[in-house]
């Protein structure tokens, strides 16, 4: 299926969008094609960002962000964050995991399964249950870690209904596809 709004081309831009792209280490569809809005990008890169960049360790961020993206069929950025997430400690089988098996797997952590359910609840329910919320705070102190983990999650199901929508294709083939490492 051929994207409903394609990825600018170098020669499309406007100033203002070259200068925003310019910003980023590498010209990728998403944002080529999220551009096109140019106040909307300047305002969502720095929250994106942020997340990117938080108070999760890039392991646990990474559990969220690609169980997010398998739960909301985000093809796009289950195939960036496959490598980022082996970067970050995670096993091919441990990535596969978190796709078909979810907290069931064997070998995650307490956190790590909390984690798991946690994407599952706010997928399904918008809400984590008392259950998982106090494991959460069993395995995380920090306020600002148990406040990232739903911003994170709601972050990438946002975004993948967008990129879905929009139609955003990976880069380039031999990505990794959904659920697979």
């Amino acid at each position: 299926m051929a994207p409903r709004l394609a990825p600018l081309r170098p020669d499309e831009l406007s100033d203002e969008q070259r200068t925003l792209l310019s910003a980023m280490p590498q010209t990728l569809n998403i944002f080529s094609t999220l551009v096109r809005h140019p106040g909307l990008f300047r305002r969502w890169m720095p929250f994106g960002g942020k997340l990117l960049g938080g108070k999760l360790p890039a392991r646990d961020r990474e559990i969220v962000i690609l169980r997010t993206a398998w739960r909301c069929g985000s093809t796009y950025e289950w195939a960036q964050h496959v490598a980022i997430a082996g970067a970050a400690g995670l096993s091919p089988d441990e990535i596969r995991a978190v796709a078909k098996e979810g907290a069931s797997a064997p070998g995650w952590s307490p956190a790590e399964a909390a984690l798991l359910r946690a994407v599952d609840e706010l997928v399904d329910d918008h809400r984590i249950s008392d259950e998982t919320w106090a494991a959460l705070t069993a395995s995380f102190d920090d306020e600002r870690q148990l406040i990232e983990i739903p911003m994170l999650s709601g972050h990438y199901a946002m975004l993948a209904g967008a990129l879905n929508t929009l139609g955003v294709e990976p880069e380039r083939s031999g990505l990794p596809a959904l659920g697979e490492a």
